[in-house]
Order: C-alpha cells, then sequence, then structure tokens
C-alpha cells in the first residue's frame, strides 16, 4: 500500500496554469528582471514552453515546481541574453564621495556605517516600510548590478554559477556586487535611514 503513495506520479492540468500560477509566476519573476514588461514575457514564456513539453513531463515533480523550474531556466536565459548585449556592465563609480583620494571611507561615510549598526536601525529593517523602499532602490540599480544582487541574495546562487549566467569574470561579479550594494546602501540611506 505504501508503494502506491510513493509510486502516484502528479499530473498536468495544462487548462488551468493561468489561473492557478500566473499571478505567483509573474510576482517571482518582476522581482528578479525589475521590469513588468519583460516579467509578463517571460511568464508568458514559460507557459509556452511548458505547453511543448508537456509530453516530457514525468510527474516526479509537482506541477507548480515544474513551472517555476521552467521559469527560472527562462529568467536566467534572460540575464544571459542581457549579459551578451552591450549593456554596460555598472562599473561606473557612484560612490566616489564614500571614500577619500586614497580609498578609505570619508568621515562622513564612516558616521553612516556606525548609524546602521545600531539597533535601532536594525529594528526598522523589519518593517514593510523598509522593504517598500528596498525594492525601489533595487529598482535604480543598473539591470546587470540588479540581476548580479538578485541572483546572489534572492535566489542564493554562488559566484561561479552568477558568472557563467552573465558571462562575466569573477573580478567583474565582485565589482557589480559591492557597487549594488553601496548603491544601494546609499539608496536607502537618503529615502529611509535619514527620514
Amino acid at each position: 500500500m505504501s508503494d502506491n503513495k510513493h509510486s502516484a506520479k502528479h499530473q498536468l492540468n495544462a487548462d488551468e496554469w493561468v489561473d492557478k500560477y500566473a499571478d505567483m509566476l509573474f510576482a517571482f519573476a518582476v522581482v528578479r528582471v525589475k521590469d513588468d514588461a519583460i516579467a509578463q514575457d517571460i511568464v508568458q514564456d514559460t507557459f509556452l514552453s511548458a505547453w511543448k513539453a508537456r509530453e516530457g513531463y514525468k510527474g516526479e515533480a509537482s506541477e507548480k515546481n515544474w513551472l517555476y523550474t521552467i521559469l527560472r531556466n527562462k529568467i536566467t536565459d534572460h540575464y544571459r541574453k542581457l549579459s551578451r548585449t552591450n549593456v554596460s556592465l555598472g562599473l561606473e563609480d557612484d560612490t566616489q564621495d564614500m571614500f577619500s583620494e586614497n580609498g578609505h571611507w570619508t568621515s562622513d561615510s564612516a558616521k553612516q556605517i556606525t548609524d546602521w549598526q545600531s539597533e535601532a536601525a536594525s529594528q526598522r529593517v523589519e518593517s514593510k516600510e523598509f522593504v517598500e523602499i528596498l525594492t525601489r532602490c533595487r529598482e535604480k540599480l543598473k539591470e546587470i548590478q540588479n540581476a548580479a544582487f538578485t541572483m546572489k541574495y534572492l535566489d542564493d546562487l554562488d559566484s561561479s554559477e552568477i558568472c557563467k549566467v552573465l558571462g562575466i569574470t569573477p573580478s567583474n561579479y565582485w565589482v557589480l556586487i559591492h557597487r549594488a550594494k553601496l548603491n544601494l546602501r546609499n539608496c536607502i540611506q537618503k529615502n529611509w535611514m535619514d527620514k
């Protein structure tokens, strides 16, 4: 009897995909690509690819997990395409005012770091307002910076996988992540911490 339970396979119900999964898939995609139109296209591509691959579905994963796997692959394809175009890597320095000529933190920047480490600041990070401001600040990142940041901190990919997907060197990756974090910190500082 337990063998039958374990051998039961998941079934596809393609007629219900849009109603059951479109909103969830879109929410997942838009956070990663930061553009509603691109996220909608990726979700549509996901459904189309799933439809074309439905005969190969073995039922080992749930329908929902299978669709999310296809969506993740479509998002990765988007990142790859992005890295192949001559999109700026976001290596321009938007943070010059944070460092002195010899590369050390300026006194204002050092004070801000101390402010960020306070207990009051760490409690504020848990608020809904913070999440909204972080989302808006992420939208201001260059697309390639946001892609690297998202893959590292939302998708939990390791640096070698991110470099492979984006077609960049490890040193470019670390610069992208560093600049993304500094730009996010700067934006959050201006729009949330200083208020």
